[in-house]
């Protein structure tokens, strides 16, 4: 089966959707199958940013990644890029003739995706990774005819399509209130489980060292914008070092936001114990996850959230918001929700975590299971098989 993938957004973007299309593209190819990626091509600039080499990726010789050239836009990453939609592009994708084509978002690429697919009459399916009314919050106009015409076009984007999913049910809600009516279902995006998984006292101990960090740590990954709200975890931390002299946040990630939560920090007089560490390549990445005693989130626009799937996969707790995708997610097993922008509750969240360890590896056991679910070998077999129905459809 040859299946054709469309993003704007791809590597070398920071991003939970870049992140998920490489990793069902390799568990797919070692299933037998054939991948071709259309995705955005961005500037040396973009790849400098996320601190690697500006060459493609080399994903195996079953998947191929082709690149169209798009518009730079400003995007919380500092990386943004999306592809003008010319209608014609089906002509290259009609030399690979793919069975089934699967556009990940609906604008740019996406558009250009169900454009193929009606040329080529090949069956369209789609995933909805965007809460797109939380972003319209940040951008430069605020109207409500805005936001109902923009809900109303991801509606009418993804009816064309014969299977859709997002990774979380929250979405769907809102979808069908603006028109949506196709057969979908909740699946999670694949959670990369080789390189995230618990440390033992000792390694966590060598790792601490490595990277300068307390002997309790509160960790965020992940993009720096605005609707991640990382200054009301700073807020929190701050509060927490009445009862946790010692406490550390740790950061990594880069974003439009981070000037200001660095200015935030000081001002709070935690400066040296807020630790932003960029943009760090996977082995350190995954590195710092085992250095840190339990992972926050205070965004509001999570559908997922790879970076939390992580931190449960390393058996850290997790205190997120409630909002979107994160009490899907997190629960009485594995962590604390909290209502969004109350630092003071997440603070006495986090002293709680400091005070009883026992009651921590609980809950860090509890996301060791619920994210067992997610590996990319089982949401590979999944999409296969979707892929199979929907081509048999047809």
């Amino acid at each position: 089966m040859r299946i054709a993938m469309f993003s704007d957004n791809f590597y070398p973007e920071m991003s939970g959707i870049s992140d998920s299309i490489i990793e069902s593209a390799r568990e797919l190819a070692s299933l037998g199958h054939f991948v071709d990626i259309y995705a955005a091509k961005y500037s040396p600039k973009e790849f400098a940013i996320f601190k690697v080499p500006a060459i493609e990726l080399d994903l195996g010789k079953n998947i191929q990644v082709y690149r169209f050239f798009a518009f730079s836009y400003p995007a919380p990453t500092n990386q943004g890029r999306m592809v003008v939609p010319t209608f014609l592009r089906w002509l290259k994708v009609k030399k690979n003739r793919p069975d089934v084509i699967h556009v990940h978002d609906c604008f740019g690429l996406g558009v250009e995706g169900m454009a193929t697919a009606r040329f080529l009459k090949i069956p369209l399916v789609g995933t909805n990774h965007t809460p797109i009314t939380e972003f319209l919050k940040y951008g430069p106009v605020q109207n409500k005819l805005i936001d109902k015409l923009a809900l109303n076009y991801v509606s009418w984007f993804y009816n064309r399509c014969k299977f859709v999913s997002a990774p979380c049910a929250a979405i769907f809600t809102e979808m069908e209130k603006n028109g949506f009516k196709k057969t979908r279902r909740v699946i999670s995006n694949p959670v990369d489980l080789k390189n995230f998984f618990p440390a033992s006292a000792e390694e966590k101990a060598i790792i601490k060292k490595e990277f300068g960090l307390s002997d309790f740590t509160v960790l965020y990954t992940g993009r720096l914008g605005v609707e991640k709200h990382v200054d009301v975890i700073i807020r929190a931390v701050a509060a927490a070092a009445k009862k946790i002299p010692n406490i550390n946040f740790a950061i990594t990630g880069h974003g439009a936001a981070e000037k200001d939560l660095k200015k935030l920090a000081s001002e709070l007089g935690i400066g040296d114990q807020v630790k932003f560490f960029g943009t760090l390549p996977t082995p350190e990445h995954a590195r710092i996850y085992r250095a840190v005693e339990m992972f926050a989130i205070a965004s509001t626009a999570e559908m997922q959230s790879l970076s939390l799937m992580k931190a449960f996969a390393t058996g850290l707790p997790a205190i997120g918001v409630n909002a979107w995708a994160l009490p899907e997610y997190i629960n009485e097993q594995n962590g604390f929700i909290v209502e969004p922008g109350d630092f003071a509750t997440m603070a006495e969240k986090i002293v709680y975590l400091y005070n009883n360890p026992a009651a921590a590896q609980a809950l860090g056991q509890g996301g060791l299971k619920m994210v067992a679910n997610f590996s990319p070998s089982q949401i590979a077999a999944e999409w296969a098989k979707i892929y199979e129905e929907t081509i048999k459809q047809k």
